[in-house]
């Protein structure tokens, strides 16, 4: 679905996302994957013009995927920081890297899409 987003846009996007994992057995991840959500959205709304995104949630035999494509040619970055001091951006990508099992940024022909995963919780066996 594409989006133009805005300052609450975010909040409705982790209802959305709730309720998918929900439905697929996998409400586990809500936590991680809402905090990674959330600040896709956000950046889409600090740093793409005209605020304008699609979201894909996918659910696999692994786990989540999600998706957020914008028009930003703006390359993304983590903040690493040099003798402990954060740079401008690029903070809250620390916090999907620290949160998900995966997460990366690939450019399209009209701008880039950065995902995450979460993988599903292994079941093991009950101990007798």
């Amino acid at each position: 679905m594409g989006f133009t987003v805005g300052e609450h846009s975010a909040r409705h996007m982790r209802r959305i996302l709730r309720i998918y994992l929900a439905s697929w057995g996998l409400a586990g991840l809500a936590h991680s994957a809402e905090l990674a959500l959330t600040e896709l959205v956000s950046n889409v709304v600090r740093h793409v013009p005209g605020r304008g995104c699609s979201v894909l949630i996918l659910c696999g035999p692994g786990g989540l995927r999600v998706e957020v494509t914008d028009c930003g040619r703006e390359p993304v970055r983590v903040a690493r920081g040099d003798d402990g001091e954060l740079g401008e951006g690029g903070r809250g990508l620390l916090l999907v890297e620290a949160v998900t099992d995966r997460w990366g940024a690939e450019a399209t022909a009209t701008g880039k899409t950065v995902w995450f995963e979460c993988d599903a919780p292994r079941h093991e066996p009950a101990r007798t």
